[in-house]
């Protein structure tokens, strides 16, 4: 049994994995860590004892036992030998032999890996932030959008219960927006493996792309290497999502897994955007989710047949415009924790959302354009968008530059924006038109 198997939640907040001292306690076979570790000596241009350490992220000593092991079994050589950890080797005609064998099975030359059981513990004991969220927490977390109070009461309830959440509401009354901002009020960070091993096959988890390591003057000093502590993951799929999507992805030339994307976000939180639209009929996701959503575990599949358990603890938001009654029957709806609908703003609240908007781009409005504005909606009977505040003003700021104006706003500007925008038709009568106003303002210019 590994040293990270046996920890509790207030060991790891303190001092993360700990080093493991001898090689059980990793929790993978010294013969995968040897296979390993020959991969590096072969890919390093200077394979000593500190670059193996370094490419293996395993403490130096151990690193010394694996290509000591692989010395005496002749894959080999010692090159060179004079200070700790200066050891010089080099790959022997053995070793070479192995290595192509070793490349057929597996071509993952990373990490360490650790044990899908060290994984399946540290996931659940980190699942849920220590620090309970208050209103304030909220509040903070969606700092930059207008939001009903009632809202953000439902928001702390999901965060704090890390219970499913499902949002809906018309197209851009924001969904995305607060789908996006829940995991700023998960507090720290977790601990994630770079790859996790199973029957000496390996899963890689880490992502560039989903995961970004926190501060170095937050990590501890001296922990287990193969883990990285990361800001808790916030993962968004959309339109692109198809059911194999969730599965383990296998690649037939690294010969290697790629971890699904609801396993990147363990420990925080994954966003199903525009549920619905997806390339996989929303039932088949729903049905494949069902059990993980109500039991917090997932069931893979290696490409062996084998079936694998791992964590399914994420704080799930399903984000749509869509009828509830269109995607999913109530045998779903009843495992969602929560169910929420994001209402277009009122004429206050929209007040509010533009005057933020201009402020983040240093333009200052004035009470007559914000009437003017008021006034279109009211006469074109339009139903006012949460999201509509910073497009029109985008659009403004482009009329600005195009026309090497200041960035101001006018009835004028506003107006075109507002077409732009919204569409409008574009002829040369009204070109005529205008051309004829200019003329009767200024008929000395003739």
């Amino acid at each position: 049994m590994s040293h990270t198997a046996i920890l509790t939640r207030a060991e790891i907040e303190s001092m993360g994995p700990p080093l493991p001292e001898e090689i059980a306690d990793t929790g993978i076979s010294e013969a995968f860590l040897c296979d390993l570790a020959l991969k590096h000596v072969a890919m390093l241009p200077e394979p000593t004892t500190q670059a193996v350490a370094e490419r293996i992220n395993l403490p130096r000593t151990l690193t010394e036992d694996l290509l000591q092991k692989l010395y005496r079994e002749k894959l080999i050589e010692v090159k060179m030998q004079s200070a700790i950890g200066s050891t010089r080797y080099a790959m022997l005609d053995h070793g070479w032999d192995r290595l192509a064998r070793l490349l057929s099975i597996s071509g993952y030359v990373g990490p360490a890996p650790v044990s899908l059981r060290d994984y399946s513990h540290m996931m659940k004991l980190q699942s849920i932030p220590s620090n309970t969220a208050s209103m304030e927490t909220v509040r903070q977390a969606f700092h930059d959008l207008v939001l009903p109070e009632s809202l953000l009461q439902t928001l702390g309830c999901v965060i704090n219960s890390r219970r499913s959440l499902f949002l809906t509401g018309l197209p851009g009354t924001g969904k995305t927006a607060v789908a996006e901002r829940i995991n700023n009020a998960l507090d720290g960070g977790i601990w994630i493996p770079y790859a996790v091993e199973i029957d000496g096959q390996i899963i890689r988890v880490f992502d560039n792309h989903c995961h970004e390591p926190m501060p170095v003057d937050e990590t501890p000093n001296e922990y287990d290497h193969r883990w990285v502590f990361i800001h808790r993951p916030l993962v968004v799929v959309g339109g692109e999502l198809t059911l194999e999507n969730a599965d383990l992805t296998w690649s037939e030339a690294a010969k290697f897994y790629e971890a699904p994307f609801q396993m990147k976000s363990n420990g925080g939180t994954l966003v199903i955007d525009d549920f619905g639209r997806q390339r996989v009929a929303p039932q088949d996701l729903l049905n494949r989710w069902i059990v993980p959503l109500e039991r917090r575990v997932d069931y893979l599949a290696l490409h062996t047949g084998k079936k694998i358990e791992v964590p399914f603890e994420q704080l799930v938001v399903f984000s749509t415009n869509l009828e509830e009654k269109d995607l999913a029957d109530q045998a779903f709806l009843r495992r969602m924790g929560y169910r929420a609908r994001v209402e277009p703003p009122t004429a206050g609240a929209y007040t509010s959302i533009f005057k933020y908007q201009a402020g983040k781009r240093g333009i200052a409005v004035e009470q007559p354009v914000l009437d003017h504005i008021l006034t279109k909606y009211r006469a074109e009977k339009r139903q006012m968008k949460g999201c509509e505040p910073r497009d029109i003003l985008d659009r403004a700021t482009d009329i600005c530059l195009f026309e090497n104006q200041k960035l101001h706003l006018t009835p004028q500007i506003v107006d075109i924006a507002w077409r732009n925008y919204f569409g409008t038709s574009h002829s040369f009568a009204q070109q005529e038109q205008t051309t004829n106003n200019r003329t009767q303002a200024d008929p000395l210019e003739l």
